[in-house]
């Protein structure tokens, strides 16, 4: 981020490195509210950690269950009684 503005006495380049501990849920809370408060008047940083943390969330949702062909289950079933067959 090239910018590096001071905005409720927070600097960009702070912002971006606790960005991830703040996604996380690991800042202490003095530490989150200043973020907050930065983000806040800072158009650049709520653009980007918005951004980030919809990444982040997209990141962390389930994936979707794979499609399955309709005769897996059978076809799996015949091969197990079959591996069990002398």
């Amino acid at each position: 981020m090239a910018l590096d503005d001071l905005v409720a006495g927070v600097r960009c380049r702070d912002v971006l490195a606790q960005l991830g501990d703040y996604v996380d849920g690991g800042l202490a809370p003095a530490a989150r509210l200043a973020l907050e408060a930065h983000v806040a008047g800072c158009n650049n940083c709520a653009a980007f950690g918005g951004a980030y943390g919809a990444l982040v969330a997209r990141l962390r949702a389930p994936a979707p269950a794979p499609a399955l062909a309709s005769d897996v289950a059978d076809r799996l079933a015949r091969r197990l009684t079959s591996i069990d067959d002398p």
